[in-house]
């Protein structure tokens, strides 16, 4: 397939670009590079064949029209968002502006290029445009039944839980901060994009990703970070909160899934079936670096602190953000028994994969810390 994924280099798009790649796929990334966008976590897809990067915004109509227009997806991918709960509160206009405007702007481009698609293939010829440069043969057989729009979320929209259930698919949306109302706006423009006009919309959530190239503002690479540099690890609250983990590798994997499989119209839950305690969580990434980066080797930071006998000890407990939601938890009986997708991680082996590519890709991370980001806590505004 030729697809168009939007956001595909940050964390959960780059890993989902490299698996389209792998697996024969035609793509076109269209990315406006933030602050959380990295063309280094894809530097083994620089001069791919089959791979084409567009630097553009998607409340860019113009653009984006043109980016149909030249590259005839058969597929659109759409993972560009704001994403972070902190920075929504410090700032929540970015989040109003991409996850809500950028859909809207993408879903308008999507439905004038479907409508233009032949009933029942043939070839369909491009018109010249500002993206010539992308270099991609302009024609292709889609058919307007072939063609997808795939609109990747989050389990966020469905608010907190209790200590006991999960969502589901038809779980009522309940919101609690500017970033999940911002993707939950974006859910049901989706939809109402597929019920009105017929744009063949298919919609996942997903549950809290992990693993490689994930920008370093997130718990995980947070904990990590803050542990091999020897500083105070920072843990909302008392670290009660839980989360249902999902390994980034076994996400691409079953968006891929929903996309080749899934129903125009329906939802699919993702989730890792990997509940945990935030502070059980941290201690086990802890546990995991006493294992591989031991306190009394040359390579760890804090071998000088005598007073240190476990990466433990550098856990300290801070105020709370607001809005901060107890518990999420995935109910992913509906993507296993309609399209066939589990996760193949568990809590110990992608964990410990993710510990290791950190330990293993410094120079990634550091090129990122030496920029404007230090680690430093954001979303204490009330």
């Amino acid at each position: 397939m030729r697809i168009l994924v939007t956001g595909g280099a940050g964390f959960i798009g780059s890993n989902l670009v490299q698996l389209l790649i792998k697996r024969g796929h035609q793509v076109l990334n269209i990315d406006v590079l933030t602050y959380a966008g990295n063309l280094s976590s894809l530097s083994n897809c620089e001069g791919h064949p089959s791979y084409q990067f567009l630097k553009a915004d998607i409340c860019d109509a113009s653009a984006i029209q043109a980016a149909f227009s030249d590259f005839r997806p058969n597929a659109v991918m759409h993972l560009a968002a704001e994403s972070h709960v902190d920075r929504s509160i410090d700032g929540p206009g970015a989040f109003i502006q991409t996850n809500i405007l950028g859909t809207y702007t993408l879903l308008q481009a999507a439905r004038d290029y479907w409508q233009d698609l032949p009933e029942a293939g043939g070839e369909v010829n491009s018109s010249s445009s500002n993206t010539a440069d992308l270099n991609l043969n302009s024609t292709t057989s889609t058919a307007r039944s072939a063609f997808r729009f795939l609109h990747v979320s989050t389990d966020e929209v469905y608010g907190s839980l209790g200590e006991t259930g999960a969502f589901t698919e038809t779980t009522p949306y309940n919101p609690h901060s500017p970033y999940s109302a911002s993707k939950a706006s974006s859910d049901h423009l989706a939809r109402a994009w597929h019920d009105t006009y017929g744009l063949p919309v298919i919609v996942t959530n997903c549950s809290n990703n992990y693993g490689p190239y994930q920008f370093p503002e997130k718990l995980i690479p947070v904990v990590l970070l803050k542990a091999l540099r020897g500083e105070p690890i920072p843990v909302y609250g008392k670290g009660e909160n839980i989360r249902d983990w999902l390994y980034v590798e076994d996400h691409a994997e079953a968006l891929l899934a929903a996309l080749e499989k899934g129903t125009p119209g329906e939802t699919y839950n993702i989730g890792g079936n990997n509940e945990m305690r935030n502070i059980d969580l941290v201690k086990t990434l802890c546990d995991i670096l006493d294992e591989r980066v031991p306190l009394n080797s040359p390579s760890s930071a804090i071998s000088h602190q005598p007073s240190i006998k476990s990466y433990r000890d550098l856990i300290t407990f801070v105020t709370d953000r607001p809005g901060h939601d107890l518990r999420y938890a995935i109910d992913a009986t509906k993507i296993k028994n309609d399209l066939g997708w589990t996760p193949k991680h568990d809590n110990q082996s992608g964990f410990r994969k993710t510990v290791q590519w950190y330990l293993d890709n410094e120079k990634w991370w550091q090129s990122i810390l030496s920029g404007d980001y230090r680690l430093e806590r954001l979303g204490q505004d009330r």
